[in-house]
């Protein structure tokens, strides 16, 4: 018998219909059964397992089922689990002992926990399992969702629309994944003209998020946007992290005291209840050694590793990043954290190894405090002493094919980092690229720190004449894809647009060890 191959674009189609009843009004269907309020993820998939998740609008118990098959034909029951209100009646596992390199489909059920004869609909999901053999892979990269007050208007958010065309193994948000500091108006006015319409709105995108449930509606209003929620159902999403997610730039040392938005001012506090909502709301693995930990690798087959790091979490407090020695105050990365990414790179076997940061490490962000350039231009000093560190180990411990990927910015660029051209020259040449925002003010260009001799290859970010904080209708919306090629081994990015246009691409060739 021969199997009908599975068509994304058609199951696309199909949850897409489905999506579109998620936010109708309660007295439009039986609100006697319970329903599911926004959709379906799936994230960190690998060649036998991968994360599912949804959430239900009351206290539920919720069967799972997997299947090689959309007709779900001889389909594995999970064992179920309940959706409560600890966790914002959401829900996430791990589901194990999968097929390399297959189709996954997966369905959620939900009975009300009240009257448990009382199902929803079901709601059902796809992605598909690393291979262990080399084939072609692609996937797209790019960050920065919900943010400048530029919401979900009457077209939404389109470049999730255009990814998904493109039907990656899998996607990869470099953090800013929502704006929990970015308050949103129904409208934007620009020289007494309307220039913007958020055709969605909750209130709790109406303020900044201080509570754990404000931290939470962060998540939930991204996800009332039909083209987030289509891709969601297809393509797996392996999140990170950036400020965003708790407040502007924020480190153990930022002060909210002169911010008259916030009745909660300790940083700690809203650091913890992002964090707690960060992991309720995403598709995120579990790591028991560190529960909350973000920072982890995803292998991907023999040609892939990627390497998810938390510039976030364990960095010294924001200063003036001119520290002469490493210490607690100058890290960005931790102490643990780079052992653990310099024996994870050490044990890879993967052809590249993709490197995901959720910030540059050339562009000189927020005055040269923010991120690891300090501006200066000069020997390593501040946070640029562990990236150098870094960057000097992958050398001399013959670590080769490191692919840099970042967001953070909102414009789209590639960087090369050539030690002839930098003041630290300890180190063998690599690539950045930048992408985003997905949906978010655009701005740009940021000043390169020559530390790493990074050079400019391509940029595309607002002219002069156009400014900054540009809305996303002005189509200056970014992302990126990469493709490996299953025969030669080769790296392609290209740098896209909102619209689909392809404006800069490279092939790399593998180096051997």
């Amino acid at each position: 018998m021969t199997r009908k191959p599975f068509s994304r674009r058609s199951f696309l189609a199909a949850t897409t219909a489905a999506s579109a009843t998620l936010f109708l009004p309660s007295i439009s269907r039986a609100n006697t059964r319970p329903s599911f309020t926004h959709g379906v993820q799936s994230g960190d998939v690998s060649a036998r397992s991968g994360m599912i998740w949804t959430r239900v609008d009351r206290p539920s118990r919720i069967t799972m089922e997997v299947s090689n098959t959309e007709s779900f034909a001889n389909a594995r029951q999970l064992a179920p689990m309940d959706a409560l209100p600890g966790s914002d009646m959401a829900i996430k596992r791990m589901v194990e002992g999968l097929t390399p390199d297959q189709d996954i489909f997966y369905r959620f059920t939900a009975a009300d926990l009240s009257d448990i004869n009382a199902t929803s609909e079901p709601i059902v999901g796809h992605f598909r399992t690393a291979p262990e053999s080399r084939r072609s892979i692609r996937f797209a990269w790019s960050g920065d969702t919900a943010g400048q007050g530029w919401g979900i208007d009457d077209a939404g958010m389109v470049t999730y629309q255009t990814m998904a065309k493109h039907e990656p193994d899998f996607f990869i948000h470099s953090g800013d994944t929502i704006y929990a500091d970015g308050p949103m108006q129904d409208e934007v006015e620009k020289d007494g003209a309307v220039i913007w319409k958020n055709a969605t709105l909750i209130d709790e995108k109406r303020k900044v998020a201080e509570t754990l449930d404000e931290y939470r509606g962060q998540w939930k209003y991204n996800m009332m946007d039909e083209h987030l929620l289509s891709m969601n159902a297809v393509v797996p999403t392996f999140f990170q992290w950036d400020d965003h997610e708790v407040v502007n730039n924020w480190s153990s040392s930022r002060s909210l005291m002169e911010d008259d938005r916030y009745s909660e001012k300790s940083i700690h506090v809203l650091a913890a209840r992002a964090a707690r909502a960060f992991h309720e709301m995403t598709p995120i693995s579990y790591t028991p050694a560190e529960p909350g930990r973000v920072y982890r690798k995803i292998p991907y087959g023999p040609m892939l590793d990627v390497f998810f790091l938390d510039l976030r979490s364990y960095r010294g407090p924001n200063s003036e990043n001119m520290q002469d020695t490493l210490s607690d105050e100058s890290r960005i990365l931790g102490a643990e954290q780079m052992a653990w990414l310099k024996r994870e790179l050490t044990n890879s076997n993967a052809t590249w190894k993709v490197i995901a940061c959720d910030m540059p490490l050339g562009l000189v962000v927020g005055g040269g405090q923010e991120a690891v350039a300090n501006g200066d231009n000069g020997p390593a000093k501040g946070r640029e002493l562990e990236i150098g560190q870094l960057l000097r180990f992958i050398k001399h411990a013959g670590i080769t094919n490191t692919v840099w990927l970042t967001a953070d910015v909102h414009y789209t660029a590639a960087h090369y980092y050539n030690p002839d051209k930098a003041q630290m020259q300890d180190f063998e040449p690599f690539w950045e690229f930048v992408s985003g925002p997905l949906h978010a003010g655009t701005f740009g260009p940021n000043d390169l720190d020559m530390t790493f001799g990074p050079e400019l290859k391509y940029v595309k970010a607002p002219t002069d004449e156009q400014g900054q904080n540009l809305p996303p209708s002005d189509g200056l919306q970014f992302f990126g894809l990469v493709d490996i090629d299953g025969g030669t081994e080769q790296l392609t990015v290209r740098l896209m647009d909102r619209a689909d246009s392809e404006l800069w691409s490279i092939t790399l060739d593998p180096a051997r060890a």
